[in-house]
């Protein structure tokens, strides 16, 4: 007798078949490019069955595998790649970067066009959906160069926060690492990931960004991958990401 398969909700069918993150695959549902057996579905909360319904993501039918391996890159980011998984404008993907592998891996968050850095790039929609999740807070490191001289008044400004058009925002942490007449470059830690949020809060100060980084992405960093290269992460470092989700879910008591 076959083993009776739950329905799931069809964002986290859509991580699992290593399509999307849960929060991009929500992005896809509202904006009807997702089908369950025929039917365009645009709302939140749908369930389906693994075996039994057919849904298709841009006319795409999508399967579950449990069996396929997962598999989770650290890449080194250049400037002048996008991180979508195709771009009209025909520009150099991130995902042209590892395309020897035969698994759709996509890349959890977005770097913009021209900030270089630490992305990692999955095929486990679970471990994309913990890593963007507002409520686990893992912290992202940036190296930052500003045009001008960036002074310790301005940087007790950044500590205290700033306004942006979608809220407050504050980092966890910023210094000063060099400085002169020309240029000034800062560290900044950030636990949330808005949309070209460091940018934005340099802006807020009147400074100009010439030149962005990641360097650090909760205790994973760039040593020993350069620039256009990758590493899969090792099972021990997946372990300990999910460890790290585990004890921020348990400590917000959510």
């Amino acid at each position: 007798m076959k083993a009776k398969i739950e329905p799931i909700r069809l964002q986290k069918f859509i991580a699992d078949c290593g399509l999307a993150s849960r929060r991009r695959a929500e992005v896809m549902i509202s904006q009807g490019e997702v089908v369950v057996n025929g039917r365009v579905v645009t709302e939140q909360g749908v369930k389906v069955n693994p075996l039994t319904d057919k849904v298709t993501v841009g006319g795409k039918p999508l399967q579950l595998n449990p069996d396929s391996e997962k598999i989770t890159l650290l890449l080194h980011k250049p400037i002048g790649y996008v991180t979508t998984m195709s771009d009209p404008q025909n520009r150099p993907l991130v995902k042209d970067l590892y395309r020897d592998f035969r698994e759709r891996l996509f890349p959890i968050g977005r770097l913009d066009i021209n900030t270089s850095g630490l992305l990692l790039c999955t095929n486990d929609g679970n471990l994309a959906n913990q890593l963007m999740h507002p409520r686990y807070k893992f912290e992202k490191e940036y190296r930052i160069t500003v045009a001008g001289q960036f002074r310790q008044s301005d940087l007790r400004h950044l500590r205290r926060g700033v306004e942006l058009e979608d809220g407050f925002a504050r980092p966890l942490r910023a210094k000063i690492i060099h400085g002169d007449d020309h240029r000034t470059i800062l560290t900044m830690v950030i636990a949330e990931g808005r949309n070209r949020q460091v940018r934005r809060m340099i802006r807020a100060l009147d400074f100009s960004v010439k030149a962005l980084a990641r360097t650090r992405l909760a205790f994973l960093t760039l040593e020993g991958v350069r620039r256009g290269d990758w590493r899969r992460l090792h099972k021990t470092e997946l372990k300990q990401l999910q460890k790290l989700a585990a004890q921020r879910f348990e400590r917000d008591g959510r």
